[in-house]
């Protein structure tokens, strides 16, 4: 765990070599405003005092101006770890900000670890374990529903929520010890009303559980490999479904001779989809790197789309392809609709649902995110009007604590003393509390913030 009486810094926004309008370098720690001082010439006279912006320059070792910016001081305890804090708000672009960071560390500051700003404002009780959460997932959302639920939980809904269970088992526990140490002195328990809490109780943790699926599904997105022989449309659907001309469209088979990807937001969800080269037999050797490739795709897929030709039907070749892919969810996507062709039959086995579409006018593409959805279960999942979504640390901690409760349930039937009720009712509020941590190691810490960027 860090020393907290040591101050930080670090690059606190992205930064692209000769592109950010602002670069931000951040410090925190008890020495964060004496260092500031040294360092940052104000304009004018200036007011050091808390929250307020400050225009001067960065000064060099020499005393010459690196950079024209503004200073935010945030005192402690009102920033977000709770301790003195100083942003420099620079000219963009790698230089300076480089600069202004190796600048501060001349004066003693140390770099910050990965989320170490997030982790002191934990330690110093400014966030709980699902707010920090929260941060590192709000940056990395995919997408707006993505972004909708790290903001839920970094509002505290998904921690209020926790709160109320565990605070449910604390109180039977309470409820429990208390007969244990001074059964004369109560009343006879109420074993159905113990019953009736701890069934609720386990109901709750369960509902909680239930949303680590649609979190899942909006955190990581989807892995989508469109296969099939060359010329059937595969690029075409790609560029009609990306509505870009992301990928090459020729009439000479061929064309494609590597994986094209393209990212893609599917009613909600992202979506990285590959488009790869045709499958057939070749004397070509880069072409055959480019199925080999496909091959490799289609394998690591979630779910793959097997593009055939409705103007040749299924043929010999279709099914030397299906044969290699047919291990993973497939999805029959039959292309060029709008022309006639012979009667297809194709194998059912494997073939979650088939969609006709007509990639160079772009129709069909509608019907082809609702199969998807529906074969990977989504649309059950979008169902969940939950707020929040339990991540798959929380959901292992939720695991535990049902785990523990359903323990709890089978001693109370089976008429066990009371001592042996508190072990797992102890050990499912151990576990609820891991989420919020206020029950955490300091071994799930690192792990944890470790996952984190630099500046955050």
């Amino acid at each position: 765990m860090s020393d907290l009486s040591d101050t930080i810094c670090a690059i606190a926004t992205a930064v692209v070599p000769q592109q950010g309008s602002v670069g931000i370098v951040r410090l925190s720690g008890t020495a964060a405003l004496s260092i500031a001082q040294q360092v940052f010439c104000p304009a004018g006279k200036p007011i050091w005092e808390s929250h307020r912006l400050l225009y001067g320059h960065f000064l060099r070792a020499d005393g010459t101006f690196l950079d024209e910016c503004l200073l935010l001081y945030m005192q402690a305890p009102r920033s977000f770890t709770a301790e003195d804090v100083i942003e420099f708000h620079c000219h963009g672009g790698m230089t300076i900000v480089q600069q202004v960071l190796r600048s501060c560390v001349a004066h003693g500051v140390r770099l910050a670890r990965p989320g170490e700003f997030s982790l002191r404002a934990f330690l110093n009780g400014r966030i709980d374990l699902t707010r920090a959460e929260a941060v590192a997932e709000l940056v990395g959302a995919r997408s707006p529903e993505a972004a909708s639920l790290a903001m839920a939980a970094l509002q505290g809904k998904l921690a209020q929520a926790v709160a109320v269970v565990r605070e449910r088992c604390l109180a039977v526990l309470v409820e429990l010890e208390a007969r244990i140490d001074f059964e004369d002195d109560l009343p006879p328990l109420d074993e159905a009303s113990i019953r009736r809490e701890l069934r609720e109780t386990l109901a709750q943790v369960r509902d909680l559980m239930a949303t680590s699926q649609r979190g899942a599904l909006l955190r990581t997105g989807l892995k989508i490999a469109i296969v099939g022989r060359p010329n059937v449309g595969k690029s075409s659907l790609l560029n009609a479904w990306s509505r870009t001309d992301r990928a090459i469209v020729t009439d000479l088979p061929g064309t494609t001779r590597d994986v094209v990807e393209s990212m893609l937001n599917v009613r909600g969800i992202p979506v990285q989809v590959l488009d790869t080269a045709g499958i057939r037999e070749t004397a070509d050797t880069v072409e055959q790197l480019g199925i080999a490739r496909s091959r490799s795709a289609a394998r690591e897929a979630d779910l793959v789309l097997l593009v055939i030709d409705r103007t040749a039907g299924w043929t010999c070749e279709d099914s030397e392809i299906y044969m290699q892919v047919r291990e993973r969810p497939l999805i029959l996507v039959v292309n060029k609709s709008d022309a006639d062709g012979p009667q297809i039959f194709s194998p059912s086995k494997g073939i979650l649902a088939s969609v006709e579409t007509c990639a160079t006018q772009a129709t069909g593409i509608d019907a082809l995110e609702t199969a998807i959805l529906s074969a990977i279960g989504a649309d059950r999942v979008q169902a969940n009007n939950s707020e929040f979504a339990v991540n798959e640390r929380q959901y292992e901690s939720l695991l535990r604590a049902e785990s523990a409760l359903a323990k709890v349930m089978e001693t109370v039937e089976t008429k066990m003393p009371l001592d042996f009720w508190t072990i797992d009712l102890r050990s499912a509020a151990t576990a609820l509390g891991e989420l919020t941590g206020e029950t955490v190691s300091e071994a799930v810490l690192d792990r944890i913030f470790s996952r984190f960027c630099i500046g955050k």
